[in-house]
């Protein structure tokens, strides 16, 4: 400072103290080196007596017998301490703090759980099969995009088919009688809805003057977009589609066993 320049680091600002045991700038805390202000800075980063510190570095203090100066220390420890303190400790700690739990919550959050993320899927993976953008898909693709979404919305791509079909047994949406497409609506309210495990209430048929009867342990589920959760007897469904497809595969099969049985030397006696 003898120069008559400003001071540009607490080594040149608080450096030239010298040294007491009685106060907090000693042998083992100063500014005497990079080292060690360094560290004393760590120290009042943690927390631990960094007031003590900042009143040790004001001005009138006493220098070094190897300074070239009467008096150390500045009043500018009020503006320094109190604003390393708080961008220390207050800021950038939360803010550490704050990163590490977001991770945490990323790694251990639960895959089974629906969130913003399994919509965004479905949305890319829709858009696949429908790059026209007419919020239909034909009814015929309903299994090879089920088995493209992920779990817990869809069910991947090493999902059985016979596992896929009952899949879309349950989920049951509306066929369009004139192009036989499926609505966009319908089939996220359905995937929804078997993923969540949410039983719908049956239709009652009320006869005339009759009052309907509640139905014990089964929830009703409303529907603010225009889906159709329970389709007509006669109207055709993915469901009704694909149900007869597992009866058929079923049939083709026992056929195929009692034709091997049949053929094998002495089955038709044994049977």
């Amino acid at each position: 400072s003898s120069s008559g320049l400003q001071p540009s680091s607490p080594l040149q600002v608080f450096g030239n103290i010298a040294l007491d045991d009685d106060t907090s700038i000693n042998r083992h805390n100063n500014f005497r080196t990079f080292l060690q202000a360094l560290m004393l800075l760590f120290r009042s980063a943690t927390g631990e007596a960094w007031h003590e510190i900042m009143l040790s570095c004001l001005g009138s203090r006493a220098c070094d017998a190897l300074a070239n100066a009467a008096e150390c220390g500045s009043d500018f420890a009020y503006f320094y301490f109190v604003s390393f303190i708080f961008l220390c400790s207050f800021l950038m700690l939360n803010l550490f703090v704050a990163v590490i739990m977001d991770n945490f919550e990323y790694l251990t959050r639960d895959s089974s759980i629906l969130g913003p993320h399994h919509l965004d899927e479905f949305i890319r993976v829709w858009a696949e099969y429908d790059p026209a953008a007419c919020c239909r898909v034909h009814y015929k693709d309903m299994h090879s995009l089920l088995r493209c979404l992920a779990p817990p919305v869809g069910l991947g791509r090493k999902c059985p088919r016979r596992l896929a079909s009952q899949r879309l047994v349950r989920m049951n949406m509306p066929i369009s009688n004139e192009d036989m497409t499926v609505h966009f609506t319908s089939t996220l309210m359905a995937l929804i809805r078997t993923a969540l495990e949410i039983k719908l209430a049956p239709v009652l048929v009320v006869a005339a003057g009759s009052s309907p009867q509640p139905t014990p342990h089964v929830p009703l589920l409303s529907y603010s977009l225009p889906c159709l959760p329970c389709s007509a007897a006669d109207e055709m469904t993915v469901g009704k589609v694909y149900a007869a497809l597992m009866i058929f595969d079923f049939y083709k099969q026992n056929k195929t066993t009692r034709d091997q049985i049949h053929q094998a030397p002495g089955g038709l006696s044994q049977v």
